[in-house]
């Protein structure tokens, strides 16, 4: 990447970040390099772990969600930015204007309600993501339902405790109303070990632990995750959401993205009755303006065609902790 920009004629200047478990704003010498840039792009976790903080949050940067050069040099990559960044506006426009959002999963996931306040437009993080993959997260306060969770409860890549994440033997069913969590339902041991789980996380944060915050699934069917989820879930939960055959929920945690992802696999998501991601496909031309952007971006519609369909899934087609 340093090759490539020095030979469009940019001043390149590569920082090491060291790694921190816990949120924090970037060190001094660090902070200073990105106020002198013109633009900085992260390749490190850091960027991702502040993504959602104010400080400094409108000089221009960009964080970058390819884990490697097979990633970045995929259609994932390579497909024009600017088409995923009109799509995702599309897509906002169409869940701020809904009636009547509703989400289920072959593994039972049914919750159903609003975006929170018509008048005021969907937004995502306070830096820039690279490739655009996801819409903006749509807040919870107006809906409710469950949440199917199979495999694992999974780490937002926010702070990292040990363990971040646990295993779910079958299928535990999570309940919510609006922003809080009211129940869990499954086995036995699955509801202990959720129940334990978020207690721990929060506490060791000092944070609501059945705190709901928002929602929302991948746009990018470029975006493959071809490792099983099991093998580094936190690799896996800071890439993979990009795919459209993923829904994931911020939860644990009044703020965003919170510390424990709860994550679906290949959601229907209708919009007044209208189902624009079935099976985890999404269906870009049902969107109002989504035939045009197609025939606007013929790489895009090409990749629509033909999706990626790994993201993570073990050899029984579900998402496994091991």
């Amino acid at each position: 990447m340093r090759r490539v920009a020095e030979g469009l004629g940019l001043g390149v200047h590569c920082y090491a970040a060291p790694f921190d478990r816990d949120v924090n704003d970037p060190q001094p010498e660090l902070a200073a390099l990105m106020r002198d840039a013109d633009w900085t792009i992260f390749l490190a976790r850091l960027g991702d772990q502040i993504r959602f903080r104010t400080r400094d949050a409108k000089r221009n940067q960009i964080i970058n969600y390819a884990l490697d050069r097979d990633m970045l040099a995929s259609p994932y990559g390579t497909i024009k930015y600017w088409a995923f960044v009109e799509l995702s506006g599309l897509i906002n426009d169409a869940l701020q204007r809904a009636r009547e959002i509703q989400v289920t999963c072959p593994a039972g996931t049914d919750f159903t309600g609003r975006a929170a306040d018509r008048s005021t437009r969907l937004t995502n993080t306070m830096r820039r993501r690279f490739p655009m993959s996801v819409f903006a997260p749509v807040p919870t306060v107006n809906f409710s339902g469950r949440i199917a969770q199979k495999g694992f409860l999974a780490g937002t890549g926010s702070h990292y405790c040990t363990p971040s994440s646990c295993e779910i033997k079958k299928t535990l069913f999570v309940d919510f109303e609006g922003t809080q969590i009211t129940g869990f339902d499954g086995s036995i041991k699955d509801v202990i070990t959720a129940t334990e789980h978020f207690e721990r996380v929060a506490k060791r944060y000092g944070l609501d632990p059945y705190y709901v915050h928002s929602w929302h699934a991948g746009i990018h069917p470029g975006c493959a995750y071809k490792a099983t989820a099991g093998q580094n879930l936190e690799r896996w939960s800071g890439s993979a959401f990009g795919n459209p055959r993923l829904l994931h929920f911020h939860t644990c945690g009044e703020n965003p993205p919170g510390e424990i992802s709860l994550n679906v696999l290949v959601p229907t998501i209708r919009v007044d009755g209208i189902a624009l991601w079935e099976n985890g496909v999404l269906m870009p031309e049902r969107l109002v303006g989504g035939r045009l952007l197609l025939a606007s971006y013929p790489e895009m519609e090409a990749a629509f065609l033909n999706p990626a369909r790994q993201v993570g899934q073990a050899a029984c087609g579900q998402l496994s902790f091991v």
